[in-house]
């Protein structure tokens, strides 16, 4: 009886939070711009690979499957920067302090680098994500 009320209870929950994402998730999209990038930068970066998952981040984060971001050992967490490999230029955030890697500037949370296409140790380009 316990399990089957905690189960309606999350069944509840999952439903109600995807109705709220599904409410206000063309709003914010639509409501703010994009900030502009500010200068170029070149740097060595690589992904945390799937053993970082369950691990909390300097930053207060755990690193799940879908989490997005990177380490860095100088940029304050929460800085919003504009990555670039291959093309494909994605905002994201610092999360993280690191890397633990000598001669690498970042590290990619391994969802942030299956959506821009890094595998290893590649040369990228980022920028501050400035104000608009």
């Amino acid at each position: 009886m316990v399990a089957m009320r905690a189960a309606a209870l999350v069944g509840l929950a999952l439903v109600g939070g995807v109705l709220a994402l599904a409410l206000t998730s063309g709003r914010e999209s639509r409501a703010r711009p994009l900030p502009r990038a500010v200068g170029a930068y070149s740097a060595l970066a690589a992904s945390t690979g799937v053993t970082a998952y369950g691990k909390k981040t300097a930053c207060g984060q755990i690193i799940g499957a879908t989490t997005q971001g990177v380490a860095h050992p100088v940029l304050p967490c929460g800085v919003k920067i504009y990555l670039t490999y291959a093309g494909r230029s994605v905002l994201t955030q610092v999360i993280d302090h690191g890397p633990s890697v000598p001669g690498h500037a970042f590290e990619l949370t391994q969802a942030l680098a299956k959506r821009i296409g890094l595998v290893g140790v590649q040369r990228i380009t980022w920028s501050y994500a400035g104000t608009k």
